[in-house]
């Protein structure tokens, strides 16, 4: 049998060294140009940024009223990328999505179908309520998710750079929707839950939007920028330990493996699949650039495990029934999997 070859050590070059510090400061510029108009959600824009560097999606929990269309809308301003929202209802079509044919006079005189786009065909898609559309129209939006692309009346088209959807879902109306499947929930990179704000958040909230109309905000970079930063993010190197350490993270989420834990067997049903893993290293590579590190960390892993593998990690009968949740389950494996480091 051939001898294996060990993969070649990664090392950043003095440009991309340069590249990440230039990332770093269009991240701290960011937030400073975001704080104009939204108030707190530090963490929220922290994980939205780890998704774009990342070319992740990711779904967004909250009750209305946190601001979410507000912080995407603008988050697509600063970058100077084209924004769209597509407000999922039962009756949503996959052609009202992607688009259709229509017929039209041509140049020459005669009729001929065009094609034209639908609302995914933008750089930042806010899916908003994903849940309330039928499994046909979610199935389209995921399809543009995955692929980059979308087929429509027997054509495919792709998507334009840089692609990212934020998807949100209302945890507090049940009624009347269509909770996505598991295997669907595994294509968001990231489940970011919103909390409410502070006392103190609250009041400055009631200042600043009782007021003037809200400001706009710079445009701190263009998509071929981001792009760049992209490409960069997935050069960052990983300590082989990190590969190590997030891979037996994961497997401990699994209820049959031989790795979980005797505490979390009867509370999941299922754990993670390979994709977590992924994501837990591209997560972690874009969380080291954004924070001008030159390499992983073991504590960028850990800071992204939760929006991770949370969504991944479904709960059984029993652990329902006694009010223990997939966040407290991926918190303790996180705290335990660090003391084993």
């Amino acid at each position: 049998m051939p001898e294996s070859v060990a993969p070649p050590e990664v090392r950043l070059t003095d440009n991309d060294v340069q590249a990440i510090d230039k990332l770093q400061d269009l991240y701290s510029r960011l937030r400073q140009e975001l704080g104009r108009v939204i108030v707190g959600q530090e963490e929220t824009i922290e994980r939205l940024s780890i998704c774009l560097f990342a070319r992740g999606h990711a779904l967004l929990m909250g009750v209305p009223g946190l601001a979410k269309t507000l912080l995407v809308s603008k988050l697509a301003e600063t970058m100077s990328l084209r924004f769209s929202r597509i407000q999922f209802t039962p009756d949503l079509m996959p052609m009202d999505i992607t688009g259709t044919d229509i017929l039209q006079d041509s140049e020459h005189g005669g009729r001929e179908f065009q094609f034209v786009k639908g609302p995914v065909f933008a750089n930042m898609v806010l899916a908003d309520e994903i849940n309330r559309a039928p499994p046909k129209t979610q199935a389209a939006m995921l399809e543009a998710m995955q692929e980059h692309k979308v087929t429509a009346v027997g054509k495919t088209f792709p998507l334009d750079e840089p692609f990212l959807v934020l998807a949100t879902q209302n945890p507090v109306e049940q009624e009347g929707t269509y909770p996505l499947p598991e295997a669907q929930l595994d294509r968001f990179m990231f489940l970011i839950e919103l909390d409410y704000p502070s006392e103190a958040e609250e009041v400055m909230i009631a200042r600043t939007t009782t007021g003037d109309a809200l400001p706009g905000l710079e445009h701190l970079v263009h998509a071929e920028d981001i792009i760049a930063h992209q490409d960069l993010v997935r050069r960052v190197p990983v300590p082989d330990h990190i590969y190590t350490y997030a891979a037996r993270l994961v497997r401990q989420t699994r209820p049959g493996g031989s790795t979980a834990p005797d505490w979390l067997k009867p509370l999941v049903a299922w754990g993670a699949g390979p994709r977590a893993v992924q994501y837990l290293i591209l997560g972690a590579k874009s969380r080291a650039a954004l924070m001008g590190s030159y390499m992983v960390r073991l504590e960028d892993v850990q800071e992204v495990a939760a929006p991770v593998l949370t969504h991944r990690v479904i709960t059984t009968f029993a652990a329902q029934a006694e009010n223990i949740g997939a966040k407290e389950i991926v918190h303790r494996l996180i705290e335990e999997t660090e003391a084993e480091e």
